[in-house]
């Protein structure tokens, strides 16, 4: 009798730590990690929520601000690395005294180039803030994000880039305006790729309206709930709070998804 209580010891100390493992799940024990990717993807969707109902002048100037902010943290983390890699000779000495205008030009572009981590930042804070705010006032005024907005933003922070870095010919109009029209041409034809590339599949034509409406809200991550749940384009006019919070997407989203299908006379209509 003693060696077999004494056999079933271990087995009964297994059962215990089996029982302290699922009793931690059951606690709501999870990734941190995990836990903290929800919490951004639902402040990011309230904020984009807060953004939608507010008028065009005031997302833009926030769209503008926070694209300008990042665009400042990677010049100048772009213009820290160059330096190391480079050694403060990378740096371009100023040109003598009646310089000729065209070799003027090179010195400035070389300048703008090579300038040190505040000049990088200040630019691509000027290149991506104009980029942003263009794209948002485009997207709000034609109510859809294309390649013609793309290459309307790409100009326009093109021309801002070249007019702030100082780059370019002795006309700074003329060399803005060829500046942009090349960020328009390589922004479209940047677009036109990533569309191809990102064409649905035969089966996914069930999703083509829904899809299209979770790229304009920026909620395109959650194109796959609707997918689980079987949401094709013609639940769209009958979905309720209810069934979205069934496919798990969270509060924030779910509030700007119906709202979006309210306003939209397109989607209120059943197929």
């Amino acid at each position: 009798m003693e060696k077999a209580g004494q056999k079933r010891r271990p087995l009964t100390v297994m059962a215990s730590s089996s029982s302290q493992v699922a009793a931690a799940r059951g606690m709501g024990m999870t990734n941190p990690l995990a836990e903290w990717t929800d919490r951004v993807r639902s402040l990011e969707a309230g904020v984009l929520a807060w953004l939608a109902k507010q008028p065009t002048h005031v997302e833009a100037a926030v769209v503008t601000a926070v694209g300008a902010v990042q665009g400042a943290a990677l010049g100048r983390a772009h213009g820290h690395a160059c330096a190391r890699r480079r050694g403060p000779r990378s740096l371009v000495p100023p040109p003598p005294p009646g310089t000729d205008p065209k070799v003027l030009a090179s010195f400035k572009q070389a300048q703008a180039l090579a300038g040190g981590p505040l000049v990088q930042a200040r630019n691509f804070a000027v290149m991506t803030g104009a980029n942003a705010g263009i794209s948002c006032v485009m997207r709000r005024i034609r109510g859809v994000e294309d390649v013609q907005g793309s290459m309307a933003a790409a100009f326009g922070s093109g021309a801002l880039f070249s007019i702030v870095s100082g780059m370019g010919t002795p006309n700074p109009v003329a060399n803005a305006i060829t500046t942009g029209v090349g960020f328009a041409v390589f922004q479209g034809g940047f677009f036109m790729i990533s569309q191809k590339f990102s064409q649905p599949q035969s089966g996914d034509t069930y999703y083509s309206r829904g899809r299209s409406m979770l790229q304009k809200l920026g909620l395109q991550n959650y194109e796959k709930n609707f997918k689980k749940g079987l949401l094709t384009d013609q639940t769209l006019p009958l979905l309720t709070d209810s069934a979205l919070r069934d496919v798990k997407i969270p509060p924030g989203p779910r509030l700007l998804i119906l709202d979006h299908i309210k306003r939209d006379p397109e989607l209120t209509k059943a197929n």
